[in-house]
Parts: structure tokens; sequence; C-alpha cells
């Protein structure tokens, strides 16, 4: 078996002795290379040893991961990101739908990591990496599709709605263009809840940008400006009404 030749890269010795420990022990077709604990050093050893996976801590004392991104020269390698727990950046990574892992690192998220990176090419890794880049450094702004076809990278205002189907969703853009991807809409609902979308029904998503009419009834509809009418369910009726009035005000 060929071995996946990694460098890790933490600004806590602490903590790469113990990735380093839980790769051997867990991993064993990873091959540790070399570490590095800032920016400048990694910089150094991913451009000197030309490794073919980086576990990458997000933030260093001297930088962040993504300028260790951004200035190697060396380019041809997988990326699993390393974080403490940040709500913010972690909605950042679900967003580029770019697998992360959270310390304190558990065995098992390791091992699910390795396989994400060996089934993900170099081109939809620098796809992902750039709406990462994007949205952890303001507030989150593209959405990744990943569909049987490959990426799609969307910025949020071109969506209209999402619709539900079993354990698919399609998102349906500005441009009349849909797209249907195999995660259920419940992902993402919690993904989007503290953006200007509200789920107003079990099949429904919208984006309240997009709504021109509400006409009321036992749950109500809404007209899109697409001309679509949408039905509110009783259930999410009062939940909706008032993200759509606090939305209205702001």
């Amino acid at each position: 078996m060929e071995k996946i030749r990694t460098i890790l890269v933490d600004d806590e010795k602490s903590s790469l002795v113990i990735l380093e420990k839980l790769l051997q022990k867990h991993v064993q077709e990873i091959d540790i290379i070399s570490t590095a604990q800032s920016v400048e050093q990694a910089i150094e050893e991913i451009d000197k040893h030309k490794p073919d996976l980086v576990f990458l801590d997000i933030s260093m004392p001297d930088g962040d991961g993504f300028e260790v991104l951004e200035r190697v020269q060396h380019k041809d390698f997988g990326v699993i990101f390393i974080t403490a727990y940040d709500q913010y950046a972690i909605k950042a990574f679900e967003y580029a739908a770019l697998h992360y892992i959270l310390k304190p690192v558990e065995p098992e998220e390791l091992k699910i990591a390795v396989e994400r990176y060996k089934e993900t090419s170099n081109e939809e890794l620098i796809k992902k990496i750039s709406a990462l880049s994007t949205n952890i450094k303001e507030k989150p702004s593209k959405l990744i599709l990943p569909t049987s076809s490959g990426l799609h990278i969307i910025d949020l205002e071109e969506i209209i709605r999402c619709e539900s189907s079993n354990n698919y969703t399609t998102f349906y853009l500005t441009t009349g263009k849909k797209i249907m991807v195999s995660k259920s809409i419940q992902n993402y609902e919690n993904m989007l809840k503290d953006s200007h979308f509200c789920r107003i029904h079990n099949k429904h998503i919208v984006n309240l940008k997009f709504i021109k009419k509400y006409v009321r009834g036992r749950g109500g509809y809404v007209v899109l400006s697409n001309g679509e009418q949408i039905e509110v369910s009783e259930g999410r009726k009062k939940k909706f009404l008032e993200k759509l009035s606090h939305y209205t005000i702001n």
C-alpha cells in the first residue's frame, strides 16, 4: 500500500504530538514526513518536502492557514483543516462543503477525514478553499453545492428558494437554473437559519428577499418574485411572520 506523505502544522507542540500518535495508531496509510509550528515554517516544509497531504491548523501566532496556502509554491496537495471550536469558523466550513476536524481530535474523525481526502480531487479542493477563504474572512456569502456533475459555487443572493424531496434538496436560482443535491433540507435549514432565509414548510425554505407578498389564511402562502406561490404551514406561520417582520424592519 502506497503511503500518503503528510505534514502536520499546528502552533501547539502538545497538539502536534497527540495528532502524530493518533495518526500512527489509527490511520496506517499516513507517513508523517515533517511537522511545523508557524506559517513561515509550514511554507518552508511544504515547499521542501512536497507532501501529498497537510493537516493544517487555521489559527497561528504569525498568521493563518490561508496564508500558508496562498504563499506555498508547491500547490498539489490535499488539506485537512484542524480548528478549535468556533461557531463562526465551523459555519464557514459547512458553507464551503469542506471537512474539518475539531480539537480535541477524535480517532474516528481522523479516519473519516483521510477517506474524504482520498475521494476529493485537487481541482475540487481548490474551489472549496476559495469559497471557504471568502466566507471565513467575512459574513458567509458563498455556498458550495456538491452534485454528481461537480461542484457549484453560488452566491446566497442567487437562491430564491429550496425544496425538499426525501433526502434531496433542489435549489431554485435567480438565473432560472435548478440544482439538486443529495442532502436533506434539514441540513440547509441549520446552515441558513441565521441569514435571510426561513423554512416556511416541511418542504420549503425561502429567501425573504424574494417575497413579494404574503397572503393570509390558515397558514397562508407567499408569492415570490418569480411568480411562484409557496404554502406556509400552520405550524411554521408564527415563526415565519416574526422573521419576516424583523427582516422588513431592518
